[in-house]
């Protein structure tokens, strides 16, 4: 297999930034579908794809989010173009037999809640590792966050409870001004051992 050159690597990790500031340009609903398309083509356990994204992109959504927001989230959530709510689908494996067809996979989850909640959240987190280098592949820039109330998120934008919040991400194209300094990152002895 091929490798991507530096440019692309720039891109997506080694350059790419934690955006706080935006700038006043709308991002186009294409755009959005162009960064779906190639966020699932991500590798997940038996294919299960349990992220489902919710794209606030108007000011009554964004006013829908503003009560579970904390207040250091505020101002550039309010600012961003888009703010997309990635979440997981805890009923993700009755998608199975369609994605997963040559084996019977629903069988595997099906009154196992323990099972369901920790398969759903480790490959919707995946996925939504996904949908920041996506993102960024097409040409936005990401302010992926925590610092929201998941279960007034919830009870807002999933109130059936079946699809659960996970994490904020903000996305447009980022204000250069507004960047912090780049923090430090662990150096591959620190972080990683080979045994």
């Amino acid at each position: 297999m091929s490798h991507v050159d530096d440019a692309a690597l720039d891109i997506l990790l080694r350059k790419a930034r934690s955006h706080n500031g935006w700038q006043d340009k709308p991002v186009a609903e294409e755009k959005l579908g162009q960064l779906y398309e190639l966020m699932r083509c991500g590798p997940t356990s038996a294919n299960s794809s349990p992220a489902r994204i919710l794209f606030a992109t108007s000011q009554a959504a964004k006013q829908r989010l503003r009560p579970a927001l904390s207040e250091g989230n505020l101002a550039k959530t309010m600012a961003a173009p888009v703010t997309a709510i990635i979440g997981y689908d805890t009923r993700f494996y009755d998608l199975l037999p369609k994605l997963f067809p040559h084996k019977d996979a629903r069988s595997w989850f099906v009154g196992d809640p323990a099972k369901i909640e920790v398969t759903a959240f480790r490959n919707g987190t995946l996925q939504g590792a996904y949908f920041i280098i996506a993102a960024r592949a097409v040409g936005l820039d990401c302010g992926p966050m925590s610092g929201f109330d998941n279960a007034k998120v919830d009870a807002e934008f999933f109130p059936d409870g079946r699809v659960k919040s996970n994490f904020l991400c903000n996305l447009g194209y980022g204000d250069p001004s507004a960047l912090f300094e780049p923090h430090p990152r662990l150096s591959f002895e620190e972080a990683c051992e080979i045994i």
